[in-house]
C-alpha cells in the first residue's frame, strides 16, 4: 500500500488540516494565513486532476475508514461525478481566495479557517457513500457558511444571515427525520446498501418509505434552492462579500448533486417498488424556478442581486436537465453545472470591482458617474453577460442545446422549449439593460477623485473564471463526452453497489454483525483485499 492508495481521503484532509494550521497560526500575521490558505487550495488542483484520470474509465475508487468494511463503516466513493464535482469545486476555490487576500478576508476574523472549513464541507459531501454522513458533511459547509456570509458584518448582513441560519435549520431537522425514517425501516444508512434494500422494500412499509424519501427531496430541493424554497438565496448572496457569494455559487450545486446522487442510486430504475420517486415532481419544479429566477433576474435593482437570481435560474435549468432523466439529458445538466458556476461567480467578482468603481452609485441600475476603467470593465461584463445568458459561442449556448435536444423525445418537450427559449431572451434583455444602465448611461462626475479604479488584481480572478469557460468550449468534445460517460454510470446503479458491498458478503438471514466488524474475521473471510483500510477496490468498469 503507498500514498496513491490514500487519494480519495486527500480532498477531504488537506482543507480539514489546513483550517486546524490557520487556527494555530491565527496570531502570526495575515499574510503567513494567506500563503498557507491558498498552498492548501492549490494542491486540490492537482488531487481533484488525478481523480478525474482515475474514474475517467470507469474505476469506481472505494476507501474505507478504518479498515471497516461497507456497509458497517464509513465509506468514501470516487466515481466520475464525485471527481467532477471536487475539480469544479477546486478551481472555484483558487479564483475566490485569490479576490478575498486583496483584503476583503480582513473585514472579520477567522476568514481562512472558514474558507478551509468549507471546503472541508463541500468535498466530503461529494465523496461520502452514507447517508448520514452526508447530513454530517451538510452540517459542517452550513456552519462555516453561516460565519463566511456574515463575516464583516452589517445590517443586511445579519438579517439575510438570520434568515439563512433559520430556514437551513428547518432543513436540517427534516433531513434527520427522513434519515431516522430510512434507518427505522431498513437498519442501514450506506447508501449502496439502501439501494439494496429499498429495492425489496415489503408492501407494509412501501408509504414509509416513499415518505422518507419525498422527506429528503425536500430537504435537498431548500438546499439547492428550487421553488418554493429559494427564497432565502437572493439576498443572503446579494449582501455577502463578493469572494463569499463567488464561493457559495458551488453551494446550492451540493442540493443538485445529492438530488442526483440518491434518486439514482435508491429510486431508479432497479428500485423496485420505490423506483421514479421524483418523475413527477423534479422536472415542473425545476422548470418553474427557471421561469420565476428569470424573472427575477429581469426585476432586479442591483447587479449583485441580478447574480443571485441567476444563480436560481441556473439551478432551475440543472435540475430541468436531471428530472429528464435520460442519459443525455443528465449529461446536458453536468456540463452545464461547471459552466454556471464559473458564470455567476465571476459575475459576483465583477460586480464588487463596478461597486468600488461607482462610488456611492455602488452597482445600482442608474444612470451614475463614468467609471474609470470602464472599457476593461465593460469587456468583462459583455462576457460574462454572454456567459450568464447562454449564447453562443460560450459553453452555456453548448448546455442548453444538449438539454434541448435531449428534450425532443419526451413529453414535456413543449413546455422545456418554450421556457428555456423565453427565459433564455429574457436575459439577453436584462442583462443588455443592465450593461447600458452601468457603462453607457453615464455623466460626468463630481469629484473623479472619490472613484476607485479597479486594479489587475482584482480583475485577474474575473479573468480567470471566464477563462475556464472558454476553455468549457475549446474541450467541449471530450468534456461532454465524460459527461455522457458519467451519466451512464449513474443509470446503472448496480456498478457503484457492486464497488461498495461487493467485497463484504451479506451476513446469513437474521443474524446481524457487530457493529464494526474487523478486517478478517470470519464473517469476512480471509481474503485481504476484502478490506485493505483505504486500499481502492476493484471498480466496475462499464
Amino acid at each position: 500500500m503507498n500514498w496513491l492508495d490514500h487519494l480519495p481521503i486527500l480532498p477531504v484532509v488537506l482543507p480539514l488540516l489546513a483550517g486546524i494550521v490557520l487556527l494555530g497560526l491565527r496570531n502570526r500575521g495575515l499574510e503567513v494565513q494567506r500563503g498557507v490558505s491558498l498552498a492548501a487550495v492549490l494542491a486540490l488542483i492537482p488531487l481533484a486532476i488525478a481523480l478525474v484520470q482515475t474514474a475517467a474509465d470507469g474505476t469506481q475508487l472505494v476507501y474505507q475508514l478504518g479498515n471497516w468494511v461497507a456497509p458497517y463503516g464509513i465509506v468514501l466513493v470516487v466515481d466520475r461525478l464525485a471527481a467532477w464535482l471536487l475539480l469544479t469545486t477546486a478551481l472555484l476555490a483558487v479564483f475566490a481566495l485569490l479576490y478575498a487576500i486583496r483584503g476583503s478576508d480582513t473585514q472579520g476574523r477567522h476568514f481562512h479557517v472558514l474558507f478551509q472549513l468549507q471546503l472541508f464541507g463541500l468535498n466530503g459531501a461529494f465523496l461520502t457513500g452514507d447517508l448520514f454522513n452526508l447530513f454530517v458533511f451538510f452540517e459542517i459547509l452550513l456552519l462555516a457558511s453561516y460565519g463566511l456570509l456574515l463575516h464583516g458584518g452589517g445590517r443586511q448582513r445579519v438579517k439575510a444571515g438570520l434568515h439563512f441560519v433559520v430556514i437551513n435549520l428547518v432543513g436540517s431537522t427534516l433531513f434527520l427525520f427522513a434519515v431516522g425514517t430510512l434507518y427505522g425501516v431498513t437498519g442501514t444508512l450506506n447508501m449502496a446498501d439502501l439501494a439494496v434494500k429499498l429495492a425489496a422494500t415489503p408492501p407494509d412499509n412501501l408509504a414509509l418509505v416513499q415518505s422518507a424519501g419525498l422527506l429528503l427531496f425536500a430537504v435537498f430541493a431548500l438546499k439547492a434552492a428550487l421553488l418554493p424554497l429559494y427564497l432565502w438565496l437572493p439576498a443572503a448572496y446579494a449582501h455577502t462579500s463578493a469572494p463569499v457569494a463567488a464561493l457559495f455559487a458551488i453551494m446550492t450545486k451540493v442540493g443538485a448533486y445529492s438530488i442526483l446522487r440518491v434518486y439514482t442510486l435508491m429510486f431508479g430504475d432497479t428500485a423496485g417498488p420505490v423506483a421514479h420517486l421524483l418523475d413527477p415532481w423534479l422536472a415542473p419544479l425545476a422548470l418553474a424556478t427557471l421561469t420565476l429566477g428569470m424573472l427575477g433576474v429581469v426585476a432586479s435593482t442591483t447587479l449583485r442581486q441580478q447574480a443571485a437570481y441567476l444563480v436560481v435560474a441556473s439551478i432551475g435549468s440543472l435540475l430541468l436537465a436531471f428530472g429528464l432523466g435520460s442519459p443525455d439529458a443528465i449529461a446536458a445538466g453536468l456540463y452545464y453545472l461547471p459552466h454556471s458556476v464559473f458564470a455567476t461567480a465571476a459575475l459576483f467578482l465583477l460586480a464588487d470591482s463596478i461597486s468600488r468603481a461607482r462610488g456611492e452609485f455602488a452597482d445600482r441600475f442608474e444612470s451614475g458617474p463614468e467609471m474609470p476603467g470602464a472599457r476593461v470593465l465593460g469587456g468583462l461584463f459583455f462576457v460574462a453577460a454572454v456567459a450568464s445568458a447562454g449564447l453562443p459561442p460560450l459553453s452555456g449556448f453548448l448546455g442548453k442545446f444538449m438539454l434541448l435536444k435531449a428534450a425532443l423525445d419526451s413529453p414535456l418537450m413543449p413546455w422545456v422549449w418554450s421556457i428555456v427559449l423565453v427565459t433564455g431572451l429574457l436575459s439577453m434583455i436584462a442583462l443588455a439593460r443592465s450593461g447600458s444602465l452601468l457603462f453607457y448611461r453615464t455623466h460626468s462626475p463630481h469629484d473623479a477623485a472619490s472613484l476607485t479604479p479597479p486594479s489587475m488584481a482584482a480583475l485577474a480572478p474575473v479573468g480567470g473564471l471566464l477563462l475556464l469557460v472558454a476553455g468549457l468550449v475549446i474541450w467541449a468534445g471530450p468534456l461532454s463526452d465524460y459527461a455522457h460517460a458519467t451519466a451512464t454510470q449513474l443509470l446503472q446503479p448496480q456498478q457503484y453497489i457492486e464497488a461498495v458491498l461487493g467485497a463484504a458478503p451479506r451476513p446469513p438471514e437474521g443474524r446481524a454483525p457487530a457493529w464494526g466488524t474487523p478486517a478478517g474475521s470470519p464473517l469476512l473471510g480471509s481474503d485481504p483485499s476484502a478490506a485493505s483500510g483505504g486500499v481502492p477496490l476493484a471498480g466496475a468498469k462499464p
